[in-house]
């Protein structure tokens, strides 16, 4: 507090030992003190008695100088002479407080005495500061937001509305915040500190081009400020500018190569790019410097699986085991993920070398330890019999050299890298990963030699079994590939959970909007989702509100944002706390069937206070009709593939290419898999259009306006799928960006991906190995 900022203190406030007893101290110096203090009045509450004043100046020097309990005495001796001494009864609560709140008798006292003073002198806006000071930290926001509200109405200062600022912020009241910190800067153009918060707002809310504007800002104002640096990497990172992220970790690091946060976040950042040799680096660092961050350790442990390094790995995981919360502590969620990593990681070991036609990951875990890792709940299985530990004689996986593998895999691995360059979403929030890239872009090349053999009337070996390849055979070599890439996340089939899981639903659950934080992923798809609710609203008064219709549709005429809904919510009793509206999506099996797509949901009473979410629930009997109808157009598929194979005629190409995109119209709305659906779909859809002669040549774009379908903006291809009227609308969308050609030749002289790489050792030292070399090769695809 600014009063307390009156002199050089001469000893740690925290308390040395030098700081013990009064003794200690130059007696002369703080009477010396005092005195300036008492001639300058510079402390609280000063009364016209200059003795007085030099009795209180001597005891607010005692607080300066961490003496706590001998200025609280000198307080008391005071007022006992006087007992509405403001000053007195002030210092003494300042005292109180300066003991320590972890104390709640300190506490309590310091409350006490503030309120005495403001009782007794209710304009200083000072005290109510103070007061909320105590308040913040005992949890107590409210009260402390009150007192910070009063103190800006008895005299406005830039340090209070940062003060009630930060408490917003606290209370994730990112929108109120704002506000202060902007009257805040107002006042004062000159606090990097208040720049951080503000841009810290957008930041939350999801508004990262604002976020980084302030960052940069602050910077201005402090070119050394670590923070600002380190939260501009930050929103680089969540905007998936990674050059312009590392570029903002270096500078924090430069600055001062311990900064934990700066390292933990920038190692986070590195695994979720696929580099995650350097990512180990920064998580070793971070753990030198603070050897109990849970995060960096689950991170060590993380990218050591990944690798193949499993020794290393699981003694990374079982340090975070350890580590049991408190009682009444919440548990993190690494703790709460760590269990299922080790298991997992012990099955992978163990599967090591064993050819991946021969198991089937769905089938061996058990079906309890499946449904929990995929709902991310405690770690509580019954009866649960741990996997074996590792077994000595199966080895970690070794670095293998890209020089080490012959030419023309060599050649399969530039393909690889990129073919899965293609499916990189130029949208903000998709950070470039370079691992599951080329894990994607190998799952492609899979795929299309799969299919060309089913069409060419081969059987394929899964599972122990050798049959013709059905439709699941062919998302399983994509999904192989995506668990592979990244094993903290649990790519599982949801049909092939415990039955009683499956009766109650599985929901793939997407918030647009959670109170104040935007979505950035999905924002371009506001506008395509509201039109599609206004519809749905008419539809609804048009049968049980006829009346008001005419009201209905002229208020829908005013809805340009999802906060707009809100008044529209109140003309119905059913609709007041909110609505879920269902999409449908049409059979191509049975026409005129529908089957359900996904669920929109609005609730909230005031802007600020709004949940939008869309889901999907996969239960047993949405999941048989889905699969129904990608049954049929896989049988279709398979005859027109076979067909095409002996003629190539350019109006069966056609065909093959729309029944490819429609099966796959039917996976995104179905949403089949706890993870990565998405990425597992698209290279389905880029290996079979390969299979069937014609090769994707154009990226997923930033931005498109598609013709004679509803206008969209942006280019997430689930969404675009889930959002489509129906198949043949997706195919027009899809079509309109991939800008299929015919196949380059040279993809029939690659290797088999199954057979070049036939286990998870081999899958995993091809992810492993460096391809910077091919960026001095000619790759066969242009």
């Amino acid at each position: 507090s600014p009063f307390l900022h009156f002199h050089e203190s001469d000893c740690d406030i925290g308390g040395s030992s030098s700081c013990e007893s009064m003794l200690s101290l130059n007696t002369e110096k703080i009477l010396s003190q005092a005195k300036l203090l008492a001639e300058q009045k510079r402390f609280p509450f000063a009364t016209d008695n200059d003795n007085t004043n030099e009795e209180l100046a001597i005891a607010y020097v005692l607080i300066g100088n961490g003496l706590y309990d001998e200025a609280i005495r000198h307080f008391s001796t005071m007022l006992q002479e006087e007992p509405e001494l403001v000053s007195a009864i002030y210092g003494r609560g300042i005292a109180y407080g300066k003991k320590g709140l972890h104390d709640m008798k300190n506490a309590e006292l310091a409350l006490f005495e503030l309120s005495r003073v403001i009782s007794l002198e209710p304009d200083h806006p000072e005290v109510f500061e103070q007061r909320a000071e105590i308040l913040s930290p005992l949890g107590r926001i409210s009260e402390a937001l009150s007192d910070l509200t009063k103190a800006i109405q008895l005299q406005p200062s830039a340090r209070l509305y940062r003060h009630r600022g930060t408490l917003y912020f606290i209370s994730e009241d990112y929108a109120t915040a704002h506000e202060d910190f902007q009257h805040s800067l107002e006042l004062n153009k000159n606090q990097p500190i208040a720049m951080l918060y503000k841009g810290l707002t957008f930041f939350h809310r999801g508004l990262l081009k604002e976020a980084i504007e302030s960052f940069k800002e602050a910077l201005k104002q402090k070119a050394d400020f670590i923070d600002a640096y380190k939260s501009l990497g930050q929103a680089y990172r969540e905007l998936g500018n990674f050059d312009a992220a590392t570029e903002s970790f270096q500078k924090a690091l430069l600055l001062n190569q311990n900064h934990v946060q700066t390292l933990q976040l920038k190692g986070m950042m590195l695994y979720h790019h696929g580099s995650l040799d350097e990512a180990l680096k920064n998580f070793k660092r971070c753990l030198q410097l603070e050897p109990y961050n849970e995060v960096c350790q689950y991170m060590k442990g993380l990218s050591h699986v990944a690798m193949g390094q499993f020794y290393e790995g699981i003694k990374a995981q079982t340090k975070v085991m350890l580590n049991d919360p408190l009682p009444g502590q919440k548990a993190s969620p690494e703790y709460l993920k760590v269990k299922y990593l080790r298991e997992y990681s012990r099955y992978l070991h163990a599967h090591l070398d064993t050819p991946l036609t021969e198991y089937n990951t769905d089938i061996d875990l058990p079906g309890n330890f499946k449904d929990h890792w995929a709902k991310n709940l405690p770690f509580l299985i019954e009866n649960y019999e741990e996997q074996p530990g590792l077994q000595p004689h199966i080895k970690d996986v070794l670095f293998q050299n890209f020089e080490s593998y012959k030419p023309d895999v060599q050649e399969l691995i530039c393909v690889a890298d990129h073919l899965g360059s293609m499916m990189q979403y130029e949208t903000p929030g998709f950070l470039p990963n370079k691992r599951i890239h080329r894990a994607m872009g190998l799952a492609t090349l899979e795929v299309m030699q799969a299919v060309q053999r089913t069409w060419a009337n081969s059987k394929v070996r899964m599972n122990g079994k050798t049959r013709l390849m059905q439709w699941r055979d062919m998302f399983d070599i994509a999904v192989k590939w995506r668990r592979i890439a990244d094993p903290d996340q649990p790519v599982l089939w949801l049909d092939q959970m415990p039955a009683r899981s499956l009766s109650r639903g599985f929901n793939n659950h997407i918030n647009l909007i959670r109170g104040q934080v935007i979505n950035m992923r999905y924002l371009e798809y506001f506008e395509k989702i509201l039109h599609f609710i206004k519809d749905r609203i008419l539809v609804y008064h048009g049968a049980n509100n006829p009346k008001g219709l005419l009201e209905v549709r002229e208020a829908l005429e005013k809805v340009h944002k999802v906060e707009d809904l809100l008044p529209i919510m109140k003309f119905n009793s059913k609709t007041r706390d909110g609505f879920t509206v269902n999409t449908k999506v049409p059979s191509l099996k049975d026409q005129g069937k529908e089957y359900d797509g996904f669920t929109i949901t609005i609730t909230g009473d005031k802007v600020g206070n709004i949940l939008f979410s869309v889901e999907t629930q996969t239960t047993e009997e949405r999941t048989q009709l889905y699969h129904a109808e990608i049954d049929a157009l896989y049988k279709d598929l398979t005859a027109k593939g076979k067909i095409l194979i002996l003629s190539a005629e350019l109006g069966e190409v056609d065909a093959v290419c729309n029944l490819i995109l429609s099966l796959v119209y039917y996976f995104y709305n179905l949403m089949p898999l706890s993870r990565g659906s998405s990425v597992i779909a698209y290279s389905v859809i880029m290996g079979a259009l390969m299979a069937s002669g014609k090769e994707v040549s154009g990226k997923i774009p930033k931005g498109k306006a598609s013709i004679k379908i509803p206008k969209c903006t942006s280019s997430l291809v689930d969404f675009e799928a889930m959002t489509a009227p129906g198949s043949e609308a997706f195919s027009k969308i899809a079509r309109s960006w991939m800008n299929l050609k015919s196949i380059s030749p040279s993809y029939k002289s690659l290797p088999s991906v199954s057979e070049t790489f036939p286990t998870l050792r081999t899958m995993i030292e091809v992810l492993n190995t460096d391809s910077s070399h091919c960026l001095k090769k000619t790759i066969v695809v242009v």
